[in-house]
């Protein structure tokens, strides 16, 4: 009787001892789960802050380029426009001068319509910097084949231009920021990279639209955050979310640089 007392005092303890360990191991995965999970938010916070911090950067880098490209349209306007047309101005008064002869009238005439000719050319070149005329008149494919006949014909780089696509012109905005990469990505090769041949390839799979660049310039260490930073790259950058794209970008030190950007 007392033999049966004891294994049922033991089976009890065994059972208690069982459920306090079940209970501890409980204990110990709720407190796992719960930290583990802590964890993740904490990353999934810190993740969204860096997403955050990278799409101030871009917007940053898009006013500051916004801001330097109006400062430059003004500068333009002062220094070429406005300056010439205040000499046509002054000779055009010049002709209400009294007892003036044929041949000062002739030079003076001459030189208004001379200086109002540059002036002209001149606003011509301004717009054209704001939107090509050809780019908007016939799209993408002929504004990049006249952007890389403008660089090929400084004879300091070769261009090979190779399109494989169709554009609808009528998407003209979005257009307008894949012609305004490749004029960035080229400006940096010849002033930067000091490259003498670029290449520019347009391609299409599933309906998504590729562009390859690369150049044979001097390139640049891919580990430097300045080089792949600068206010040329982020303009970029900004141009390829506006366009929901992605990029990557390979270089080395004289490997030239090699871009592929889809949109």
């Amino acid at each position: 009787m007392k033999v049966n007392t004891l294994q049922e005092s033991e089976i009890i303890e065994i059972l208690i001892y069982s459920c306090v360990v079940f209970l501890l191991m409980g204990l110990v995965l709720v407190l796992f789960f719960y930290f583990s999970r802590k964890k993740i938010i904490q990353k999934e916070l810190e993740k969204k802050d860096l997403e955050i911090q990278y799409q101030k950067e871009l917007l940053s880098a898009v006013i500051i380029t916004q801001e330097e490209e109006r400062k430059r349209i003004a500068q333009d306007l002062h220094d070429d426009i406005s300056s010439k047309l205040n000499i046509v101005s002054l000779n055009s008064h010049l002709l209400t001068t009294p007892n003036l002869s044929s041949n000062e009238i002739h030079e003076i005439t001459a030189n208004i319509i001379n200086l109002t000719g540059k002036a002209l050319d001149n606003s011509r070149k301004i717009a054209h910097g704001l939107l090509p005329p050809v780019l908007e008149k016939f799209g993408l494919h002929a504004g990049v084949e006249e952007l890389c006949l403008e660089f090929s014909s400084s004879k300091a780089v070769k261009v090979n231009y190779e399109n494989k696509t169709t554009f609808d012109i009528r998407d003209i905005d979005r257009q307008l920021h894949v012609f305004r990469i490749l004029q960035e990505l080229m400006n940096n090769s010849l002033r930067h990279g000091k490259a003498n041949s670029i290449a520019v390839l347009f391609e299409e799979s599933n309906g998504v639209k590729k562009c390859t660049y690369s150049d044979n310039g001097i390139g640049f260490e891919m580990k430097s955050d300045a080089n792949k930073k600068g206010l040329g790259m982020k303009n970029i950058e900004s141009r390829i979310t506006f366009l929901n794209g992605k990029m990557t970008l390979e270089s080395a030190i004289n490997k030239g640089v090699s871009v592929v950007f889809n949109f």
